[in-house]
């Protein structure tokens, strides 16, 4: 029970910490996303998919917890502002998948540089010695979230 305890503690420990990195990383937004003139659906659409590439409308609407008429309106002002595109998938032309358009990658790209070139920052301020214990954390991490994920798909595959 102290074990189960202590793990517990840490988890939270290094959540906390995660915030706070989080909040260091977040004041270096760039102006120009600022400027993007984007509303929180339309981002979050964006960043979908960013995340996981071309989706069918009903993902999205499932991603952003809406109705298929609400993800459709809001796929549809993406795609005034040629920010996403459809596109019939070729396997089954009924099938209609939303994908960021050259202008929508480079709107996430501005994002993600951004926030790359930051923790670049905070990394090269970092000793040899504790960037090599944070490459072994985040190894670790990612080896958990890997297998966290293969058991979820294997549970889904029963």
């Amino acid at each position: 029970m102290a074990v189960e305890r202590q793990n517990w503690e840490l988890v939270e420990h290094v959540l906390e910490l995660g915030a706070r990195i989080f909040r260091e990383l977040l004041p270096i937004i760039p102006k120009e996303v600022l400027q993007f003139d984007l509303t929180m659906s339309q981002l979050k659409v964006v960043l979908l998919l960013f995340l996981y590439g071309p989706m069918r409308m009903s993902d999205l609407a499932s991603g952003l917890s809406v109705s298929l008429a609400t993800a459709t309106g809001v796929a549809d002002r993406l795609v005034e502002r040629d920010i996403v595109l459809r596109e019939s998938e070729p396997k089954d032309r009924r099938v209609v998948l939303c994908r960021l358009s050259e202008k929508g990658q480079g709107l996430t790209d501005v994002l993600w540089q951004s926030a790359r070139d930051r923790t670049r920052e905070l990394l090269m301020a970092m000793t040899v010695p504790h960037l090599q214990l944070l490459n072994e954390a985040l190894e670790a991490l990612l080896q958990a979230g890997t297998a966290t994920k293969d058991d979820l798909q294997q549970g889904k595959a029963k």
